[in-house]
């Protein structure tokens, strides 16, 4: 833990020029005193080879990587391939994870002890530990720029996110041209406003009419397509907003929809106009997100019917009267088209604004959670939250306390030796010292615990956490004010800023808790907020800004996580990554704990695990309640959250934080446009600062399946190729009959009371033929019916319908009798049918084949509950049973069922593939244009669970 006390070398004083003398004295938390937190874990060596599965190039390799031994595959090969500095092949380059923190930490405590921020030397060793331990164990990341550059010889940047201003010259566009080009080159995004350009019904000096701002985002857009992000393959990420009393506010509206429809034109002439597609680069716009910054003015015209003014830049006239509610449609229905353009609510961001003297803030770095004033930046960090969560499933407030006290600490530190790109964002950055903690894996804490992520249990543990966190970062921030002083800003904008920090204590007060786990946290939550106010009346605040909700897309996969940001889970199935190359899929292994914590038994779990193996989702899973199904709700599949529930939730944490929501609101293809617009409503009416919406398959640029992109050739497009006339074959089945005297078994069976017989016969290669089921008294209907349905079924069977397809179909059938049965191998089962087929597949499938279905005997799930792998121990040595361990580094609790680890299917590369596969869903999302996988959404963006790569935030 930290606590200030006084200084005895007087370093501040020198260094800040303030006269204060107190200072950090900082006590182990999380390290060991004594110990070296290297010292507390196991390292292995790893070699780490990236293909891209189409080309079947290697796109990168590097052997002897060192890592701990519980960090995921996955885990380690995108810190090497995304983080390790150096040139590949020399002495130069980074070797293992203690180099990468050790680069990190080490230029933090430095800066720290010169800059005056710690008691003595023991604080600061403390300090580097504490720091080393929570990045060694995951529990927390730094953004993407801060692995990128600190402590190398390149600029410190360590920024993610950018606003920037332009003004109505031509000065000032170029110029802002090279300075999205420079923020580019770094690796970060940035976003702009364009309102101050006159409009294009608007007169030049010279006396011609104006361009007007969309046209001046043609030479930007095509910039951004142009510079690799940082030096990596994505490309740049950028935010455009445009006020919507703008008079061309209906051209940028329309803009990015005319471009769809040009893309779909393009596309059925046969052009290749897949994202990353060799044609895509003549469609213009589609480098950036653009979003409508809207007043309260015009959204309360929009509810009344009104008409609203739109007016000119340079002198403020009224150049045309539209009606709201028919512009507000029109945003509505690009959106559907194109997802874009997003909302951005200018009177509550600015309502929560803390510099209002300084100036309003008018836009937001591009995936819309930092908002800030022009010309600044603002570094991120995101907290682990499945890494508080107790053994006996109660979050740890205290440990998470005293985490964000050290997190906040340290990403101030920063600002003190960082560099910028520019020297205004510099200053800025500088006086105003924005910070953007965080959180990810809120949707798989809240499944772990129980909670449903649409429901007011969920909504009201979210609120608790993120107020938790931001009241004790404006703690902190008002604790360092009183050590190294004030931000430079805070004198003019004392009273809003101190307005603002009651804002948010009232907006803590007003949390309604329904549990004892979000109580406690509440609790907690209050007294920071006390805090905040005390020390801020005597000190002043450190930090203009402390919290946001960012994507984390790269960084969750450094730290391991099952989600991002505040997203759900996006599906119950996972694909992992093994040691040896290989690959697998398993059921989230929060699923377990969640059934735990709900009360249900050991075998009760495990037929639900293995059910959702197979199928995905938990509808009709067997014993599982409905009332508990929205525990296990995700963001894609059957039960897949409403879109307003995602707005909810938004709006559950957005009171509590100083930025805003980095979220995309999906929507299915069949939604309407006046569902979007009834979306975009709502956000207003509940708070939220910022809203984007997605509907899928309105993008063309997004493939649906990897098969889209195979079909590529160099050939002519398809609507210029010559006919060919193709011969038409038919193929027809043949049945293969049984010898007349053939192998056979009989089985009695007992399901939930009901008794029969089933006999099976089966050709001599021991391919199963035919099924006799016994079942009621004879001549009965029910008997005439089971008699007719063995006939169908062996006539199938002899024709060539494989067994795992009747499998497949009739397991999981659900209807009476149902119940447990006699069969030790299969303890419950949904029906007759469902145990008929369970029982074949485990008479007549081999081992792979039922695996792949989910079945198992009870020998095997004994097994897999001692070793952790269903195959006898010879078997699990061949394949390397040493890929099959946990190396994501959490325990699966087996009290309450397993996570079930199949063989991947060989299509799957990813978790959205995977989801594909299993469920016959498409995920609408981009390939990656590193590894070619199919991406999966986070926050505002898409993230590369394969490679780590992101479609534009870090």
């Amino acid at each position: 833990m930290t606590e200030t006390t006084r200084a005895t070398n007087g370093r501040a004083d020198k260094r800040m020029g303030r006269g204060r003398n107190s200072a950090l004295r900082i006590t182990p938390v999380f390290s060991t005193p004594g110990v070296h937190p290297y010292d507390e874990v196991t390292w292995e060596r790893r070699d780490v080879v990236q293909t891209n599965w189409k080309t079947g190039e290697v796109v990168f390799e590097q052997k002897g990587t060192e890592f701990p031994d519980f960090w995921s595959v996955n885990a380690s090969t995108i810190v090497t391939t995304k983080y390790f500095r150096g040139a590949l092949g020399t002495d130069a380059r980074e070797t293992g994870l203690k180099q990468l923190i050790d680069r990190v930490v080490k230029t933090y405590r430095k800066a720290g002890e010169d800059f005056g921020y710690f008691a003595d030397t023991e604080s600061a060793d403390v300090f580097e530990h504490e720091l080393t331990w929570m990045l060694l164990h995951q529990y927390f990341s730094f953004n993407s720029p801060v692995w990128f550059n600190v402590g190398t010889k390149s600029p410190q940047q360590v920024s993610a996110c950018f606003i920037l201003s332009v003004d109505d010259s031509m000065d000032s566009i170029l110029n802002w041209y090279k300075e999205e080009g420079f923020i580019f080159k770094g690796g970060s995004g940035a976003g702009l406003n364009l309102s101050r350009i006159r409009s294009s019904k608007e007169l030049l000096s010279s006396g011609g009419t104006a361009s007007g701002p969309v046209s001046f985002m043609r030479g930007a857009d095509a910039s951004a397509g142009t510079i690799k992000s940082g030096g990596a393959t994505r490309r740049a990420a950028k935010m455009v907003v445009l006020d919507v009393d703008h008079p061309d506010i209906e051209e940028f509206v329309e803009t990015k929809a005319r471009e769809e429809n040009k893309i779909r034109a393009l596309r059925d002439a046969g052009f290749d106009m897949d994202l990353g597609g060799r044609d895509i680069t003549s469609v213009q716009y589609q480098n950036a997100n653009n979003s409508v910054r809207v007043s309260d003015t015009f959204m309360h015209a929009v509810e009344e019917g009104k008409s609203f003014d739109l007016r000119a830049r340079t002198d403020n006239r009224v150049i045309e009267t539209v009606d709201a509610k028919t512009l507000f449609d029109k945003i509505a229905k690009a959106a559907w088209e194109c997802a874009d353009p997003g909302i951005q609510y200018d009177d509550t961001i600015n309502d929560w604004h803390t510099n209002p003297e300084t100036g309003r803030i008018t836009a937001s770095n591009p995936c819309s959670e930092y908002m800030s004033l022009d010309n600044s930046s603002c570094n991120l960090a995101s907290l682990n939250l499945l890494k508080f969560l107790t053994d006996d499933d109660t979050f740890d407030a205290e440990r998470f306390e005293q985490a964000v006290e050290l997190i906040i600490t340290a990403m101030d530190i920063s600002i003190c030796f960082a560099d910028f790109p520019t020297e205004s964002i510099g200053q800025t950055t500088r006086d105003y010292r924005q910070l953007g903690i965080g959180y990810a894996n809120l949707g798989a804490l809240l499944m772990a615990t129980g909670h449903g992520y649409d429901s007011d249990g969920g909504r009201a543990v979210a609120g608790a956490i993120t107020s938790l966190m931001t009241g004790v970062s404006y703690r902190r921030s008002a604790e360092l004010a009183g050590i190294v002083g004030p931000y430079a800003g805070y004198a003019r904008n004392a009273d809003a800023h101190k307005r603002v920090m009651r804002k948010h204590q009232a907006a803590n007060d007003s949390l309604r808790t329904l549990g004892s786990m979000d109580t406690d946290i509440h609790k907690r939550a209050t007294a920071a907020w006390g805090g905040v106010i005390k020390l801020g009346e005597t000190n002043g605040f450190r930090n203009a800004q402390a919290s946001v909700l960012a994507p984390t897309g790269t960084i969750g996969f450094m730290m391991d996580c099952d989600t991002t940001g505040v997203e759900p889970d996006f599906s119950l199935v996972k694909f992992k990554k093994l040691v040896g190359g290989g690959s697998m899929q398993i059921v989230n292994q929060t699923i377990p704990r969640a059934l735990k914590k709900l009360g249900y038994t050991t075998e009760t779990a495990e037929a639900i695990v293995e059910y959702i193996a197979e199928h995905g989702h938990v509808v009709d899973a067997p014993g599982l309640r409905p009332e508990h199904y929205e525990v296990f709700d995700t963001a894609m599949g059957q039960r897949a959250i409403k879109p307003m529930g995602h707005v909810r939730m938004m709006a559950a944490a957005q009171p509590f934080l100083s930025g805003a929501i980095s979220k995309t609101v999906n929507l299915p293809e069949s939604a309407t446009v006046e569902e979007i617009a009834e979306v975009y409503l709502q956000g207003w009416k509940l708070g939220l600062k910022a809203l984007a919406v997605y509907r899928d398959n309105c993008k063309v640029g997004q493939p649906l399946s990897d098969g889209k992109a195979d079909k590529k050739s160099d050939e002519a497009p398809a609507a210029v190729a010559e006919p060919q006339v193709v011969e038409k074959v038919v193929y027809r089945p043949t049945r293969k009959r049984l010898p007349k005297s053939r192998p056979s078994r009989t089985t009695s069976f007992s399901v939930g009371g009901a008794e029969g017989y089933m006999t099976s016969g089966s050709y001599p290669d021991d391919g199963l033929g035919e099924v006799f089921l016994k079942l009621g008294k004879q001549g009965s209907t029910l008997a005439g019916v089971m008699d007719a349905f063995s006939i169908a079924v062996s006539i199938g069977l002899q024709y060539g319908v494989p067994l795992e397809t009747y499998v497949q179909k009739f397991s999981n059938l659900k209807f009476e009798p149902a119940g447990l049965t006699d069969d030790p191998d299969i303890r419950m089962a949904q029906s007759i049918m469902d145990y008929i087929f369970r029982r074949l597949a485990l008479d007549y499938l081999t081992f792979d084949e039922r695996a792949e279905l989910g079945i198992y005997t009870a020998a095997e799930r004994a097994r897999q509950l001692e070793t952790g792998s269903y195959l006898p121990e010879e078997a699990v040595e061949e394949i390397e049973s040493e890929s099959l361990k946990n190396d994501a580094g959490d325990d699966v609790d087996t009290d309450a069922g397993h996570a079930v680890a199949t063989a991947a299917p060989a299509g799957a590369r990813t978790t959205s593939e995977l989801f594909e596969a299993i469920t016959g869903t498409s995920v609408d999302a981009p390939l990656c244009l590193t590894c070619g996988t199919k991406m999966r959404p986070s926050g505002s963006c898409y993230v590369c669970e394969g490679c780590g790569s992101t479609s534009g935030c870090s």
